[in-house]
């Protein structure tokens, strides 16, 4: 299926600026891609990727990380062809030269990422981080570091981008907590330029 970038109406919002830096700072921009294509992307990914789950080491005991993930560098030959597709997009809207990109598959409403900013030795300054939802909508809150931390609540919906400046990593964290609320299921596709020299997770 080819991807189709939906054309702006009367009735878009348009881009949303939540902060601002002087690379870009932090920009919403819902229905980058049309609802059809965001909801055939998610279903080619969710049943598509090897997704992966694991472990890891909190306080005195072993937590499950409570989403499923994988990550691909862009020229891989086992790169899926809707990541490919996805990327262009991307790439095409921002300008920026992606090289990589990270999956997180939220299967529900206990599914979760706790609040964090990008680890700056795997990016390539200054390129931003993009991150292309599709499947249902879920909530991230953005919260300024320094006092008084003003929280930023915004429904990622699908088809929508968030880019989030590099430097923006330093004064905000970033996370999708979870809830009760009946939420379906949501992948989000997290583009970076990362050194070459760096591993994949």
């Amino acid at each position: 299926m080819a991807a189709s970038v939906r054309q702006p109406s009367l009735f878009d919002t348009g881009p949303r600026v939540l902060a601002q830096d002087a690379q870009g700072g932090i920009v919403y921009t819902p229905a980058l891609i049309d609802g059809a294509t965001a909801q055939a992307w998610f279903e080619r990914l969710r049943d598509g990727v090897a997704w992966q789950s694991y472990s890891r080491p909190m306080y005195d005991r072993i937590v499950e990380v409570p989403r499923l993930v994988a990550s691909y560098r862009l020229s891989s030959p086992e790169l899926p062809e809707v990541l490919a597709r996805a990327a262009a997009v991307v790439r095409a809207h921002t300008g920026v030269p992606f090289n990589a990109v990270g999956l997180n598959h939220y299967r529900d409403g206990q599914d979760s990422v706790a609040p964090h900013n990008d680890k700056l030795r795997i990016l390539v300054p200054p390129h931003p981080i993009a991150l292309l939802s599709v499947g249902s909508t879920r909530r991230m809150i953005i919260r300024a570091k320094q006092p008084p931390r003003r929280a930023m609540p915004i429904d990622l919906e699908p088809g929508s981008l968030l880019v989030m400046s590099y430097d923006s990593q330093k004064h905000y964290d970033h996370g999708v907590p979870k809830t009760r609320e009946e939420v379906g299921p949501r992948i989000s596709l997290a583009f970076r330029v990362r050194p070459d020299a760096e591993p994949m997770p």
